[in-house]
């Protein structure tokens, strides 16, 4: 293996699909305008169709357009014409991916398409192919030349369609007025619906298992707190629940670094962290990471809108709910 020419060879390849790419800004008009709408206003789900590697395109494309907010699945043309043709109802939209515009699988079930009265989208690299032709609209993603030296595998084509695809998710999206939390809610077990959708009150510790000591409270009392709750860190607060500070771990250590001291007669309230930050239990669990990290602390007290202690949260409860 020659590594320069690997190297060219590859330098060449996104060279070319990046090209085919920038030429299809050009093809963003009234007919990319009048696809989104018809996509928009169906009532049913977006159809989407691709045979071999269009297809593999096309079911992407789909999956994109449901996470997204437009309600889209992906159907087989060969097994459309054996029975699967029945998922596509009167209310639907058909999306199909063909980079010749002449597969027989999908010029099969055109006739049927069309019979039911669904509007169809087509996605060819000819204008003039029977698809295109018979489609209500036609999406251009002709491409100057495959990315494949030999001209044949389906490359700058694929991707070319790929690009289309989420630029019509993307103008759905907005048009749909798609927000964070709405992807959020259709991806809850990731990582992303986590941080989008959990809140503090959802994984603080609550009641006895709050670390917390009165503000009379000595320093021992505060560490034996601070142990059994196992949190690295302990509240103090007033006779009323009210937070006045916190000691941590850190804070123990920069009072043992000042030399010797009587852990049973040192007030709890005469070493604590006061005012300290705190957090509310309606703030997301990823703003919490976030104050975490920016002043450097592992655990943070949860106060209500009247500075009552309500909770207490650190960094491995946000590691254990995937947060982090």
């Amino acid at each position: 293996m020659d590594s320069h020419n690997v190297i060219l060879l590859g330098r060449a390849v996104i060279e070319t699909e990046s090209s085919a790419i920038t030429a299809l800004t050009t093809r963003i008009d009234q007919t990319f305008v009048k696809a989104c709408e018809l996509m928009l206003h169906c009532q049913g789900r977006i159809v989407v169709v691709g045979m071999g590697k269009s297809g593999h395109i096309a079911n992407k494309i789909a999956a994109t357009l449901a996470s997204t907010g437009s309600p889209a699945f992906f159907v087989h043309p060969g097994e459309a014409s054996h029975g699967d043709l029945g998922m596509i109802t009167p209310k639907d939209v058909v999306l199909t991916l063909s980079n010749s515009g002449e597969t027989d699988e999908i010029l099969t079930i055109v006739p049927l398409i069309k019979r039911l009265g669904v509007p169809l989208i087509s996605m060819t690299g000819n204008p003039n192919s029977r698809l295109s032709r018979a489609a209500d609209v036609n999406l251009d993603v002709s491409v100057a030349k495959e990315a494949c030296p030999l001209g044949l595998a389906p490359t700058s084509s694929t991707t070319a369609a790929l690009v289309m695809g989420d630029a019509l998710a993307v103008a759905l999206l907005e048009s749909r007025g798609f927000t964070a939390d709405d992807f959020a809610r259709s991806h809850p077990g990731g990582r992303l619906g986590k941080r989008l959708l959990l809140h503090v009150a959802d994984i603080m510790h609550r009641d006895t298992a709050i670390p917390k000591v009165y503000a009379d409270a000595t320093l021992a009392t505060a560490l034996v707190e601070m142990t059994g709750k196992g949190l690295g860190m302990t509240t103090i607060v007033d006779r009323h629940g009210k937070l006045l500070g916190v000691f941590t771990d850190g804070d123990l250590r920069r009072v043992l670094d000042h030399g010797q001291i009587n852990v049973q007669q040192v007030n709890i309230a005469s070493v604590m962290t006061s005012p300290c930050k705190a957090i509310q239990p309606e703030q997301l669990a990823a703003e919490a990471l976030q104050v975490m990290e920016s002043k450097r602390v592992n655990a943070l007290p949860v106060i209500d809108a009247d500075n009552n202690l309500v909770g207490a949260i650190n960094m491995h409860d946000l590691l254990r709910s995937g947060v982090i």
